[in-house]
C-alpha cells in the first residue's frame, strides 16, 4: 500500500471502473481488497467495508484461498474500527482456517486480532498471540509485520505495567521501521513510546509524541487510530494538560507537530534507550554561535544542505563548512547525532 492514500485510492478506483465491467476474475478482487483497506485507513468505512464484502464473495466464487485471506482482514479492519472487537476477532479466526500458501497474510490478521483481544480487554490472549507471531516473525526472518507486532507487545507492556519490557519493545519496533522504511508503523512507534511517557511521568514527551504522530497521519491522509483509541488518547490528553498547565502543553504539541517524521523517530528512540546520552555531546552545544545552533535545529528538522542554503540565503558550500565546524566542536559527525543533540538542547 502506497504511503500516499489518496493517490493510491484513486489508482486503485481507476483499475476497477477498468475492470468491473469484465466479470469477476482474481485481478479485480484483489483490486477490491486494496481499494477496501486505502477507504479504510483513510476513514472512509461504510465505502471501504462494501468493497471488503465484494472482494470476499468475489474470491469465493473463484476459489481463491489467498484472495479470500486478504478480504477477511480487510473486513477485520472495519469491524476494529466501528467497533465490534467480537466481530473482528471471529473474521481473524476464520481467516487463520486459511494457512496454505499465505504466511505474510496470516501475521497480518495476527496484528488485527490482537489489537481487537486489547479492546475486549482480554490481555492474557492477546499476550499470547502478540508472542507467537512474533515468533513466527522471528524464525522467518520476515520483518513485514516486526515492528507492528512490537508496538502492540509494547502497549500489552504498558497496560500491565511492564516499562522496562515496553522501552525495549518500542525501541526495537523504531529500528526495525528505520530498516524497512514503513512509514505506517513510524507513526505507530511515536504512538506506542507516547502511551508509555504517560505512564511514567513524562507528560510533555507524551504530548510531544502524540502530536508528531497526528501531524504524520494528517499529512498522509491516515485515519491512525479506531474511535476507542482517539477517546482513550483523549482522555489521556485532558489528564496531561491539567498536569502541565495550558502553556506548556500548548509548547509540548507544537513541538511535536513542528517535528519531521525522522526526527519524531530519533526523539522516541532517545527517550527509550537504556542509558542517557553521553555527556559530551551536551556540552559541545555551548560552543556553538547562534547560526551553528540553527544550522543543528535546521538539520534536525531533516532539511537538506540544499533546503538550509535556501532557507538562510547562503551557499550549499558555505552550509557544509559551517556543519563541519559543527561536527568539530560537538563530535557529532552524523545527521542522526546532530538531532539526537538538538533534541537533547530543546532546539527542536
Amino acid at each position: 500500500m502506497s504511503a500516499d492514500l489518496p493517490r493510491a485510492l484513486g489508482h486503485f478506483t481507476a483499475a476497477r471502473d477498468a475492470l468491473q465491467d469484465r466479470g469477476s476474475s482474481r485481478l479485480l478482487a484483489d483490486v477490491l481488497e486494496s481499494r477496501s483497506m486505502a477507504l479504510l485507513n483513510t476513514g472512509q468505512l461504510a465505502e471501504g467495508t462494501k468493497d471488503g464484502r465484494r472482494a470476499l464473495a468475489m474470491a469465493r466464487d473463484l476459489g481463491d484461498p489467498a484472495a479470500e485471506v486478504r478480504a477477511l482482514v480487510a473486513l477485520g479492519i472495519a469491524a476494529s474500527y466501528s467497533g465490534d472487537n467480537d466481530g473482528a476477532i471471529e473474521l481473524i479466526r476464520r481467516q487463520q482456517q486459511i494457512t496454505g500458501g499465505v504466511p505474510a497474510v496470516y501475521r497480518a490478521g495476527s496484528t488485527v486480532l490482537i489489537s481487537a483481544l486489547i479492546g475486549t480487554g482480554d490481555l492474557a490472549a492477546a499476550e499470547s498471540a502478540c508472542a507467537a507471531a512474533l515468533a513466527q516473525c522471528r524464525d522467518a526472518g520476515d520483518m513485514t509485520k516486526m515492528a507492528s507486532l512490537l508496538n502492540l507487545m509494547a502497549e500489552l507492556d504498558v497496560r500491565t505495567g511492564r516499562f522496562q519490557d515496553a522501552a525495549a519493545h518500542v525501541r526495537e519496533g523504531l529500528q526495525v521501521v528505520m530498516r524497512t522504511g514503513d512509514l505506517w508503523e513510524a507513526g505507530n512507534g511515536m504512538w506506542s513510546c507516547g502511551w508509555l511517557c504517560a505512564a511514567t511521568g513524562r507528560y510533555a514527551e507524551a504530548a510531544t509524541l502524540w502530536a508528531a504522530y497526528a501531524a504524520h497521519y494528517r499529512q498522509q491522509g491516515i485515519v491512525g487510530q479506531t474511535p476507542a483509541e482517539a477517546r482513550r488518547e483523549q482522555a489521556a490528553l485532558s489528564k496531561i494538560l491539567q498536569a502541565l498547565g495550558p502553556a506548556r502543553f500548548r509548547a509540548a504539541e507544537e513541538r511535536g507537530a513542528a517535528m519531521s517524521l525522522d526526527t519524531a523517530a530519533e526523539y522516541a528512540l532517545m527517550l527509550t534507550a537504556p542509558a542517557p546520552p553521553a555527556a559530551a555531546a551536551g556540552t559541545g552545544l555551548g560552543r556553538l554561535s547562534a547560526r551553528e545552533r540553527e544550522l543543528v535545529a535546521l538539520v534536525a528538522q531533516g532539511r537538506t544542505n540544499a533546503q538550509i542554503a535556501a532557507q538562510l540565503f547562503i551557499s550549499v558550500r558555505t552550509v557544509g563548512s559551517h556543519l563541519d565546524r559543527i561536527r568539530d566542536k560537538t563530535g557529532c559527525r552524523r545527521r542522526a547525532d546532530l538531532t539526537r543533540l538538538a533534541l537533547t538542547e530543546g532546539l527542536v
